[in-house]
Formats: structure tokens, C-alpha cells, sequence
């Protein structure tokens, strides 16, 4: 099954820094249809105007994934962790039992970003933050995970939860696959591009939610940037 969330009808608010997009209930945008996804939880699509940002706030007992479409992100954090993630990289907040942060935007241009939270398989434990480079050419026509709740996936940022955040880069007409299993489910937004799943197009910034495939098959209609995520 395969569910179109158009990106022209997602929830959302403009508060002239901050434009945020909704793909589930979040904030003033209440939707009881769309509240999560299996344990996915949020997933917001943020431009953030130049020199402005997210004032210190706290979190707890959520797994929060940062992917930077455009421009850079700058964290800083209670635990005293600082540090600037930039376009096509990801950062990854375990909030635990208790965080507090701030994400800024101190470059001369919008910094657009993918902000996805998972909720985590228990609560409490230590609070922790990581980042690193996504090169996109090493997702060249496959799925490369980015962050994981399992120990198999490698460099993958660690995430404490049953979930995989995944990114590829497509050329026009390649097709990739993912084994996903018919118990899981996935939700699919291009950054940039178009794609077919089955029968179904997905633009840029649309949202795709998935369940009973077996094996996803993903073909680029254009050139695309696509995010993943695989959600018990």
C-alpha cells in the first residue's frame, strides 16, 4: 500500500523566520489521521531565514534526526556538544532522559532541512549528539543508511530505536531497491526530483507512506535526492 501525501497539503506555519511543513501532527497542525507512522513519530520539512534559528528548548525520550538539504545547521547543546552540519550531512539527538538545545542558522542564506523524530524503544538513558558527512556521491544509485538502532549498520549515526533513516541519490530512469519486509513500514520524500513507486508519482517534498511491500523498487523520473525511513 502506498499513501501520496502531497507536499501542497501538508500542515504547517509560516512564522516569517521559520516556514515549517508537517507531514504528521505537530505543533498548531492537528491531524488525527496523520499522527505517526509505525514509531515515526514527526517529520518536518523547515526552512530557516539567514541568522536565525531555534532558541535554547528541551527534549526528552525522542530519537531526533537532522538531514540539511540546503544551507547549514549550527547545534549547540547542554551537554556542552557544538557543532555545524551542512548540506547533504545529518545530525542525530538522542534526547534520553533530558536535553536541552539550540539549532541555528548563522549562514548569509535559508537553511532548509528534514527534521525527523522517532520515538525510541525506552525511555530515559544518557542524552548524546553526533554528526557527520553524507557525501551524496557515495549514495550513487543505492540506499546508504544514515542512522540506525541496529549495531549491523556500521558508520551509520547510532539511534536508539527499531528504525533506519536512509538516503540514495538517483539519476533519470534508474530504479533502486530495498528490502523492506511486509511487517515494517517506510515513509519516502524526495529532497529534490520526482519518482515512481508501482504505479504512484512522488514529487519533491511529497511524502509517500508504505506498508506490505516486501521489496520497495523506487524509479527516478528525474534526477532525485530521496530520504527513508524504515519505522517498526
Amino acid at each position: 500500500m502506498i499513501e501520496l501525501r502531497p507536499f501542497g497539503r501538508l500542515g504547517g506555519a509560516d512564522h516569517g523566520w521559520l516556514d515549517a511543513k508537517h507531514h504528521f501532527s505537530f505543533a498548531g497542525y492537528h491531524d488525527p489521521e496523520r499522527m505517526h507512522w509505525g514509531n515515526l513519530r514527526v517529520w518536518n520539512d523547515d526552512t530557516i531565514a539567514p541568522h536565525s534559528g531555534f532558541p535554547t528548548h528541551p527534549h526528552r525520550d525522542m530519537e531526533i534526526v537532522t538531514y540539511v538539504r540546503e544551507g547549514a545547521i549550527t547545534h549547540q547543546d547542554s551537554l556542552g556538544n557544538k557543532g555545524r552540519t551542512a548540506a547533504g550531512d545529518v545530525q542525530v539527538m538522542s534526547a534520553g532522559s533530558g536535553i536541552a538545545h539550540s539549532e541555528y542558522n548563522f549562514e548569509s542564506e535559508p537553511t532548509r532541512i528534514f527534521q525527523i523524530w522517532i520515538l525510541p524503544t525506552t525511555r530515559g538513558g544518557a542524552p548524546g549528539w553526533g554528526s557527520r558527512p553524507f557525501p551524496k556521491g557515495a549514495r550513487s544509485g543505492r540506499f546508504v543508511t544514515l542512522a540506525s538502532g541496529f549495531d549491523t549498520d556500521g558508520d551509520a549515526l547510532p539511534i536508539r530505536t527499531d528504525a533506519r533513516v536512509l538516503g540514495a541519490t538517483l539519476m533519470a530512469g534508474e530504479t533502486v531497491e530495498y528490502t523492506l519486509g511486509r511487517e515494517r513500514k517506510a515513509y519516502l520524500v524526495p529532497a529534490t526530483g520526482a519518482v515512481r513507486i508501482d504505479d504512484v508519482r512522488v514529487n519533491a517534498r511529497d511524502g509517500a507512506a508504505i506498508s506490505d511491500v516486501e521489496i520497495l523498487r523506487v524509479t527516478a523520473l528525474e534526477d532525485s535526492e530521496l530520504v527513508l525511513v524504515d519505522a517498526a
